[in-house]
């Protein structure tokens, strides 16, 4: 019953998508596997830090990342905090927990010849699938929105008279983001040749067969197009996220909006994108201080 109040609670009260509740489910399930396979163990309730322990060494074991195993402890120490809350146990057995070192991940963003190239008409057929293509790349990167934002997006989201799009991002905050002109005239396009398809589907983005897009068409479509410009083995809805915040402070944007723009609860979140180029530094540098006459 605890498993089931706890999924209910990531749903309605903390408002997680269902990617996230269902990685959640999946590391719990694994985990209580490893209790009755391990130690005879048949309530993930009654389990302690040694049996937690045992179970990090065997997904180390088994070549298991680190990054990868600190996420699954995230889930078992969730479902904990949530055991105390609602009373069922007394201690949460992580509360000492230190998690395993891990490499800090660089992102590098496309540049903006880059992301010029992949935008230019030439690359994209004139009907509906390559101006949806070329739309969905366009809104990743003129409003850095995240990937599950864009494949929700509904027709009612839409302002075009006033420019702007409604995004509901995570624990379904909604916020407005404005459309730039070029993005409104892609956009109008896309809306053409999707009225000849007669779908009755609500979603903006569907399929040439009238269904919604999702998440492994949105990575088909933004390696096709990116394959042909960029070397970068990375290339996802997160690095043109990534584009397009940090393209924004390089031009001089102020950090709050931009952190507004991305759904950012808090400066910390939008921080990992101010890391600049040297050579963009020393330009800010040498035209703003005053002593650099």
């Amino acid at each position: 019953m605890s498993l089931k109040s706890f999924f209910d609670y990531l749903e309605i009260e903390k408002k997680y998508s269902s990617n996230t509740i269902e990685a959640y489910r999946n590391d719990l399930n694994v985990f209580a596997g490893f209790l009755i396979d391990e130690f005879e163990v048949n309530n993930i309730n009654n389990t302690s830090y040694s049996y937690i322990r045992s179970w990090i060494v065997d997904l180390v074991n088994k070549g298991i990342s680190n990054r990868s195993i600190n996420r699954k402890i995230t889930s078992l120490n969730s479902y904990f905090k949530f055991l105390l809350k609602i009373d069922l146990i007394s201690e949460n057995p992580l509360t000492n927990h230190k998690a395993l070192k891990t490499q800090k991940k660089i992102q590098l963003p496309f540049s903006e010849n880059e992301m010029v190239n992949v935008l230019d008409i030439d690359n994209y057929e004139d009907n509906f699938t390559g101006v949806r293509d070329r739309l969905i790349i366009d809104l990743f990167y003129t409003t850095g929105i995240r990937r599950i934002e864009l494949i929700q997006l509904m027709i009612s989201d839409l302002n075009i008279n006033n420019k702007y799009i409604k995004v509901f991002g995570k624990r379904n905050k909604e916020r407005i983001i404005p459309l730039i002109d070029s993005t409104i005239n892609i956009l109008n396009k896309y809306l053409s040749y999707r009225d000849e398809l007669k779908s009755d589907e609500t979603f903006l983005f569907i399929t040439s067969k009238g269904k919604p897009v999702y998440e492994k068409l949105i990575y088909r479509i933004i390696n096709k197009y990116f394959d042909t410009i960029s070397t970068k083995v990375k290339k996802s809805p997160h690095i043109i996220r990534h584009s397009f915040a940090t393209h924004l402070l390089n031009n001089g944007a102020d950090l709050n909006s931009v952190k507004d723009l991305l759904g950012h609860s808090s400066l910390a979140a939008t921080q990992v994108y101010t890391n600049r180029s040297i050579d963009e530094i020393k330009k800010v540098f040498a035209k703003s201080h005053p002593r650099n006459i």
